[in-house]
């Protein structure tokens, strides 16, 4: 079965963060008792006129600038054609000849570059409730204003296809579109996906599973197509195109319909909306606002700020906690302490996505900022400053209400002398483990000084005065 290559595109559809839905002034709000966050127009009862939400246009916009696209001045919309009980009029607004954005690119880490063919704005559609014998329809989510990002059959392998995913995911959320929950199906794709033998150009038959909403899933789906399509293939069958229902309990995908074609959906243009038409000057506006982009920010924390790669990752997931770094880092002489804290005790403290998302501390960037400056202006040690930084982390109060004025006053050298001879004198295992060779050993003594000092000692100068001390 290795003698096969995958080959997958995805169609990920994004719900922007507008506050109200696409054609109408109902609310997008996630949530809500089914069926209350709708009105005539979203349901698609008879008389009602939709109206265009300009603000989709601008953030449709935005995403596709912030995605490397063309942004198309003239757009149209287009009535998409398909009978389904989540979709009460029997037809998507939608977009197909003249979409808002086309081309662009996401560039992967090792470099390669995934394109993009389009990005269109649409309406989603109402949500299906199955309940043992019987399917309730919620229509809250009927209208919410949707993108659909289609990329390119550039992918070769699941990693591939999460690594985009997660990109997209990061620069949507920088540039305020979209939060991207796919917990909340605000962000969820299709994954189409063919197989090949290895050195052939030609594609061959693909099936799309619908729907994914997790990472997880996506790779799930990938995982079983390419052994299920393998297997047809070699036994000298042939894949069907269809789509195609992922089972989150068993792993697998069976077959859902038979894949439709551009035509069998009747695209027309749509007669109630007139043609979309973006300004010059207010697409340069959207252009203009466009924020630092994850990659860029990334590359700067790194290179210029000198913070560890792993943890400017983290940094830049999430817009505000970029922002809460950077104020935070004002006036540092070395943005990599900041970075420190941030990572080792404050996400300990807020682990979960929707928390570091949302990104409220107790703990204010300013009173970080000044915290370590007391440590870098060397009022402070690096233990205390962990310490303090403890309290505050619990209770929201400044670094001064837990820094006495025998703590900024330091350590005295001639007692830190001291207490490093006491160390040798009642830890002579750990001397002799040390003048042995074992460079661990020197950590226990380290540790008594600590103790002995009750914090207030640097152990980076105890661990040097310890070994001066130790082969003189």
């Amino acid at each position: 079965m290795n003698a096969f290559e995958m080959v997958i595109g995805l169609e990920t559809h994004v719900e922007l963060s507008t506050k109200t839905k696409i054609f109408c002034s109902c609310t997008t709000q996630f949530g809500g008792a089914p069926n209350t966050h709708c009105c005539p127009v979203c349901t698609g009862q008879p008389g009602s006129l939709p109206a265009l939400n300009k603000s989709v246009i601008e953030y449709a916009a935005t995403a596709g600038l912030a995605l490397n696209c063309r942004i198309n001045a003239r757009s149209l919309m287009a009535r998409k054609h398909y009978v389904y009980p989540d979709m009460p009029k029997a037809y998507q607004i939608s977009q197909y000849e003249e979409p808002l954005c086309e081309g662009g690119w996401v560039e992967l880490s090792g470099g390669k570059r995934i394109n993009l063919t389009r990005i269109h704005i649409e309406e989603d559609a109402g949500k299906l409730v199955h309940q043992e014998d019987a399917v309730l329809i919620d229509y809250n989510r009927c209208g919410v204003p949707l993108i659909e990002i289609v990329s390119e059959p550039d992918f070769r392998s699941a990693d591939e296809a999460i690594e985009y995913l997660e990109k997209l995911q990061t620069i949507l959320r920088a540039v305020g579109v979209s939060d991207c929950r796919m917990q909340e199906g605000s962000m969820r794709c299709d994954v189409n996906i063919s197989l090949r033998p290895k050195g052939q150009e030609e594609f061959g038959v693909r099936a799309e599973v619908k729907n994914r909403n997790s990472f997880t899933s996506v790779c799930e789906a990938i995982a079983f197509e390419y052994e299920r399509q393998a297997e047809i293939l070699s036994s000298g069958g042939s894949v069907a195109q269809e789509t195609r229902h992922f089972d989150a309990e068993t792993g697998g995908t069976s077959a859902l319909r038979s894949k439709e074609n551009a035509d069998d959906y009747r695209y027309f243009p749509e007669p109630d909306i007139i043609p979309v038409v973006i300004p010059d000057d207010v697409l340069k506006r959207l252009r203009d606002s466009l924020p630092e982009l994850p990659d860029k920010k990334l590359v700067r924390y790194v290179s210029e700020l000198g913070v560890p790669e792993a943890d400017a990752r983290l940094l830049t997931k999430y817009r505000k906690i970029s922002e809460y770094f950077e104020e935070a880092a004002e006036g540092i002489e070395s943005p990599k302490t900041v970075a420190a804290f941030m990572v080792t005790q404050m996400f300990g403290l807020i682990p979960t996505e929707a928390e570091r998302e949302h990104w409220s501390p107790v703990v204010t960037a300013g009173q970080l900022n000044e915290l370590v400056k007391l440590l870098e202006s060397s009022k402070i040690n690096r233990n205390l400053a962990k310490r303090v930084f403890s309290q505050m982390l619990e209770s929201g109060k400044p670094a001064t209400e837990f820094i006495s004025e025998e703590d900024i006053a330091g350590f005295d050298a001639s007692a830190l002398t001291t207490l490093c001879m006491q160390a040798i004198a009642e830890n002579s295992k750990s001397v002799d483990d040390y003048k042995a060779g074992k460079e661990k050993a020197i950590k226990a003594l380290v540790g008594a000084v600590m103790r002995a000092s009750q914090g207030r000692a640097d152990a980076i100068e105890a661990e040097e005065e310890l070994k001066k001390l130790i082969s003189g």
